[in-house]
This record gives C-alpha cells, structure tokens and sequence, in this order.
C-alpha cells in the first residue's frame, strides 16, 4: 500500500483518489473547494462547467488521432466507472453516464464546412466512421429537429453528466478528503499547503488544473448557456458543423439542455459575453427550433487547462507525479490517461 496525497479534485484528481482508493492505497486530495458538490462561479473545477461529451471520433475535428484512441479506450472505462458508480451508491448507472450515440449535423448552405469536418474525421479509420442518415432516420432519432438538416451518426459515443459523476467520485470513495485547503506547492513525496502544512507521502500528484506546475501551461476561456427546455425532446449530444462555431447542444436530466461551446485564448473568469450568448442560442435555436421557447437556467465561464500543443502531459518522477493540460478533452480521455499515469508509476 502507498500513500498518495494528490492536489486538486477536478475530473482527473477525482478519478485519481477513485482509482488509486479502489486499489487498496491511503489517499489524501487537497482542494480549496468548499465541497464535493457541484459549482456553478467559474471558480472551482472546469469539468462541472463542461457539457461531458465522449465523443472520440467527433475530436478528430480539432485535435490528433492519439486523442481520439484515448478517448475511444475512455469509453469502455467510463461504463466500468458508472457501473462501479452505481454499485456504491445505488443508483443506476444511466444517472452517471450514457451511451446512446451522437449526431453530427449541418445546414445545407454549410456543406463546405461539414465537408471538412468528415475528412478529418476520416484519418483514422481504425476509430471509426461516421454514419450518414437520410431525412427521415434523422427525423426518428430526434424529432425536435429542424427540416432539412444533414446528419450523420457516431455509433458507440455517449456522455457523462458532470453535476452526478464529480460528486459521487468523491462521496463514494474512501480517501480522505481535505476540502477548503490551498495547496502553496507540489514536490516529491510531499504536498505543502498555503497554511504551511506538509503532507509526506510516497506519490504526490499534481492535478491541479490551470494551477498546475506544468511549463507554458495556460488557461483558454469557454462558455456555456444552460437551458430549462421543457417538452423539447433530445434523446443524445448534438453537434453542429458550422463555418464560424463548434456548437454543441447536450441534453441533461430534468428537461435540462447545455449548449456550448465558446474557445478564447484568454484567462479571463468574467460572466458570458452578450456575444457568445447571442451565437451559441442562434445557432442551437436554428438546429432545435423549439429551444425559442426555453428559460435561460443560467451561463457559465471557466479555464481549460492546455499547453502549447493542446496535448496533455504526464511527467513523473521519483516521488512526484503530474498529469495536466487536458484543455477541452479533460472527460472524454482522463481514464485512459490515468490508466496509463498509474502504469507508469507502478500503482498497481
């Protein structure tokens, strides 16, 4: 057994002290949070903000075929976490996750922009293909749709629903917990906090985020409007090839739809520009026409994490682990990176 004290309780320090706790080692996670419950400020961890797509081909539009294939290995690791999920706390593990497909979609003056978006998307085949649908298999898998959009379905791809996983991550495992505590620094076997306290362990880990110690590490802005849609059916994650924007329209328990996403290279935390909220409406309302009618819940802003390339790392050394960078891919490949991290350091 190994003591492992891990700063940060975001997506990845969560699954981390999950991880880590189910393999029998003693696990401490430092985070300034008030709590494991979720945040809605911008100022506590990206993965409550963000929509928990799992959507490996989709992420061939904008990012490497080494993401999509941790993203496509993530799949089989969040069923087996949902299930775990569902087994500790009793709920059925659909309330953590689902894995219903997702859909591509494009106004036909867009053509030009859906046809790039499927030739990246076809340089790894070994991943999979995206399936065309004609008007009415479109119609019969979401009849909320606006008339004569083009469609193509991602078999096997799904979501998680953030404001259930993060929380039931942290309650159900046996770590223990230090919430409201800010960590100063992160060194081989040792965690130092703000107030000066010093955790000796055999591992420490950095997951910290945008505070992570990670060179050239920085934040880059997103935005999302979260909407009360009663009566508006949508039954998977939806994305919409545009010249301009990558929107995405995600359904959520409660009649609830996020839609997202903004991408500004900046660190600024102030409230959702009339801009962004203005695009992102137009652009779901013109896929879902029926969305006119939905009350705005409320918009978030918050930091993704990414370094120069946009690729996440993992840097480990003797006593001191780091795992950052994940920017918009943070749900969709922390399992397999963890597995991978973990392999690394010989926590078995």
């Amino acid at each position: 057994m190994a003591r492992v004290a891990i700063a940060g309780a975001g997506v990845v320090g969560r699954l981390l002290a999950w991880t880590l706790s189910r393999r029998g080692h003693a696990v401490t996670v430092f985070d300034p949070a008030p709590g494991a419950g979720p945040a809605a400020d911008g100022k506590g961890a990206a993965g409550f903000t963000a929509a928990g797509m799992l959507s490996p081909l989709a992420e061939l539009e904008h990012a490497p075929p080494e993401i999509a294939r941790l993203g496509l290995r993530s799949l089989g690791l969040w069923r087996q976490i949902a299930a775990e999920l569902s087994q500790a706390t009793g709920e059925a593990a659909c309330a953590f996750a689902r894995f219903d497909d997702s859909l591509l979609l494009a106004h036909p003056g867009d053509g030009g922009a859906a046809a790039r978006v499927l030739a990246r998307l076809a340089l790894a085949p070994d991943i999979g293909a995206p399936e065309a649908l004609n008007t009415q298999a479109l119609a019969a898998l979401e009849p909320s749709l606006a008339p004569g959009l083009n469609g193509w379905r991602l078999a096997g791809e799904g979501q998680v629903f953030p404001q259930r996983v993060l929380p039931a991550l942290a309650e159900a495992c046996p770590a223990s917990w230090r919430w409201g505590e800010r960590v100063e620094s992160v060194g081989p076997g040792c965690v130092l906090t703000v107030s000066g306290e010093r955790c000796a362990c055999d591992l420490a880990i950095d997951a910290r985020g945008v505070g992570a110690a990670l060179a050239n590490l920085r934040g880059v802005r997103g935005e999302v409007l979260w909407l009360y849609a009663p009566g508006v059916a949508l039954n998977r994650p939806l994305r919409l090839m545009h010249a301009r924007h990558r929107v995405y329209v995600v359904p959520r328990p409660g009649d609830v739809v996020v839609v997202g996403a903004s991408e500004i290279e900046s660190a600024d935390r102030s409230p959702v520009s009339v801009r962004t909220a203005f695009e992102l409406m137009g652009a779901a309302v013109s896929a879902i026409p029926a969305l006119a009618e939905a009350r705005v819940l409320h918009m978030e802003t918050n930091l993704r994490p990414a370094l120069p390339d946009n690729l996440p790392r993992v840097e480990l050394t003797d006593g001191l682990l780091r795992v950052g960078g994940l920017f918009r891919h943070g749900w969709l490949i922390a399992p397999a990176l963890i597995e991978d991290a973990l392999a690394a350091a010989a926590l078995h």
